[in-house]
């Protein structure tokens, strides 16, 4: 794809563009406030500033807000701090079972990039050996989920392990010194398991169950600034589409924001998806029956929540 082409996908429907200027120019958003972590769509956006170049026109700034996980992301999202960022499956049914102010912008599958990692002499050979193990992962993450439904394939419960609560950051040493035997992770820093620390594959989350990742945005956010979050969300879709076309352009963007080294980001770039896309019925039973109603029954959220109920649609679409 030429530049020109990005360019022009990039831009969102001109009467979304038009009316943000105005709504802007009444004042009413003058920054936007965007959540990342070390890999995906947002990062690539990041790198090559498309988000700044469609709405510094509109007097629009883009403020960038680095998080370990997405539990984090979503407590700042649901404060107000975060305007817009991406998450794996399960950060956003804890949120929402705990009344965050979130809704569901956009969807974007996992197709590999996932899994649960062990030692490579570890005698850890099939799921059914992580019974009595210390397996690590961060509470409330798409690893949490990946770690529930993985048990369930084997015949085990989340009882027959010790679950270790750790951020990626402190997971990936934990791992290294054998303090947990069994890590629950997702790219880059599954890559990093594989490629520095000694891993091996126990399982890939795609074997397991059907993931995606989302773009939440704050509710309030949603509802008063509509036609921005869809040109955020128009941004973001063009950037995946072009990251499609450019897997080393993207491992290099990867690497020069995130300070993960090349390799590692090559790794992760190769197999990751980039193609974003709405939130739909499929999608949305998928996150219901598969995480928010599992959740609900193994007592890891309060409440039963309805996934649909905070689904955003444009009203102007």
């Amino acid at each position: 794809m030429q530049r020109r082409d990005f360019l022009k996908l990039s831009v969102g429907t001109a009467a979304a563009a038009a009316f943000a200027s105005r709504a802007n120019a009444q004042g009413a958003v003058k920054e936007i406030r965007v959540g990342y972590q070390k890999t995906g769509v947002l990062v690539i956006t990041r790198q090559r500033a498309t988000l700044e170049k469609h709405f510094a026109p509109q007097g629009i700034d883009v403020r960038w807000v680095e998080f370990s996980s997405g539990p984090p992301m979503m407590e700042a999202m649901n404060v107000g701090s975060v305007d817009y960022g991406a998450v794996g499956d399960s950060p956003p049914v804890f949120a929402q079972a705990a009344g965050a102010a979130i809704v569901y912008a956009a969807d974007q599958p996992i197709t590999n990039g996932q899994g649960i990692l062990v030692p490579k002499d570890s005698p850890i050979r099939a799921i059914a050996d992580l019974k009595g193990k210390r397996v690590g992962f961060t509470k409330g993450s798409s690893a949490h989920n990946v770690v529930v439904q993985t048990l369930e394939k084997a015949g085990l419960t989340y009882a027959d392990i010790t679950p270790v609560y750790l951020t990626p950051p402190d997971a990936g040493p934990a791992f290294a010194n054998g303090s947990i035997e069994a890590w629950a992770i997702w790219d880059p820093y599954f890559a990093i398991g594989e490629t520095r620390q000694n891993g091996r594959i126990l399982i890939n989350a795609r074997e397991v169950t059907k993931t995606n990742s989302f773009y939440i945005a704050n509710r309030d956010f949603a509802k008063n600034h509509g036609a921005i979050l869809q040109q955020i969300v128009d941004v973001t879709t063009a950037t995946g589409k072009w990251a499609e076309q450019h897997r080393d352009e993207v491992a290099s963007s990867l690497a020069a924001i995130t300070g993960v080294p090349l390799d590692i980001q090559t790794v992760a770039a190769d197999r990751a998806n980039f193609v974003i896309g709405p939130v739909t019925d499929d999608i949305v039973a998928t996150q219901q029956g598969g995480v928010a109603d599992r959740f609900f029954k193994l007592g890891l959220i309060p409440k039963p929540i309805v996934i649909r109920d905070i689904v955003w649609r444009n009203p102007a679409a």
